[in-house]
């Protein structure tokens, strides 16, 4: 009898998008990060994707001490596969951006695969009172905000990190970013298997519709053939459903509070952990099996947790 197909659940932890004010749940300390991320990893993660934040506002950070504070917690008590960003958030430069992955050297480290408009204003029509001053004009000014991934910037981030056997989530929020991916690898700057993260619902990017998934990943298919691995995030509402239908194409599949709020409508999640759970039950149902941390180590061909430095 054939063995069920292994999923990788990637959790992604905090992110950049959403601010403290709009769930008590989203993780901020550092303290809050290493917590959502073990319990994440203990629900089922194989990959944590792991942003900074200022402990005393929320305000996202793309300082290396930042994460140190929260990283060896995770290392110590975990053997989840760490993945940092080098998306940051769309007001930083590529030069701050770049240096967590660049100092830490994790297994894994995202990575955009073009600049685009990225509008996060229209969360001030669901959300009125803030605790920070730089929410609401962080959200504001997204209508006019260029999300900058030149053609520079991304071969920079990875000739920068050529030597840290890092492997790219390469974040791809269009078609075009499919095919920009693939002039990388033609470059001979990224190194199959490729582990290409499709993004669906975000307002900028491409929509959350079946036949949009289906499309992202017939191109990729065509692109890439047998050296990649496809895994998808939905935005908000999107999540689990964008999610399921991956896991029914033979892809993999990205959860957590750095993409989307919420367990269910009207309903916050209270932790990343419950989405993470929820999607698990969503993928045994459907006869697949959840990948271990080493199970996806192999499957993407990483160099092991041993050889970060952090």
């Amino acid at each position: 009898m054939a063995q069920p197909r292994k999923v990788i659940i990637t959790c992604a932890v905090t992110g950049a998008i959403h601010t403290p004010s709009m769930s008590p749940h989203l993780p901020v300390t550092p303290e809050e990060i290493a917590a959502a991320a073990i319990g994440a990893a203990q629900a089922g993660a194989a990959i944590v994707h792991l942003h900074a934040r200022m402990p005393e506002d929320g305000l996202p950070t793309q300082d290396p001490d930042m994460f140190r504070r929260f990283l060896p917690a995770i290392k110590a008590a975990s053997d989840v596969v760490i993945n940092l960003t080098t998306g940051g958030a769309p007001t930083m430069l590529v030069e701050e951006r770049l240096q967590p992955a660049l100092q830490l050297k994790p297994e894994v480290a995202s990575l955009n695969m073009g600049s685009m408009n990225f509008g996060l204003y229209e969360m001030l029509n669901r959300y009125k009172d803030f605790r920070h001053d730089w929410e609401r004009p962080y959200l504001a000014g997204s209508d006019d905000r260029i999300f900058k991934n030149t053609f520079k910037d991304i071969a920079h981030i990875l000739e920068s990190c050529s030597g840290n056997g890092t492997r790219f989530e390469i974040e791809c929020y269009d078609i075009g970013h499919l095919y920009t991916a693939a002039h990388f690898l033609d470059r001979g700057l990224v190194k199959p298997p490729l582990f290409i993260q499709s993004v669906f619902g975000l307002r900028g990017g491409i929509g959350p519709h079946p036949e949009d998934v289906m499309h992202m990943k017939r191109t990729a298919d065509r692109l890439f053939g047998h050296d990649y691995h496809w895994s998808v995030l939905g935005a908000g509402a999107n999540q689990m459903y964008v999610a399921a239908q991956s896991a029914v194409m033979g892809g993999n599949v990205r959860v957590g509070l750095e993409d989307s709020l919420w367990i269910g409508r009207g309903r916050l999640a209270e932790s990343n952990a419950q989405q993470v759970s929820k999607i698990r039950r969503i993928l045994e149902e459907l006869g697949l099996e959840v990948a271990t941390p080493d199970d996806a180590r192999a499957i993407l061909k990483l160099k092991g947790g041993a050889n970060v430095a952090f």
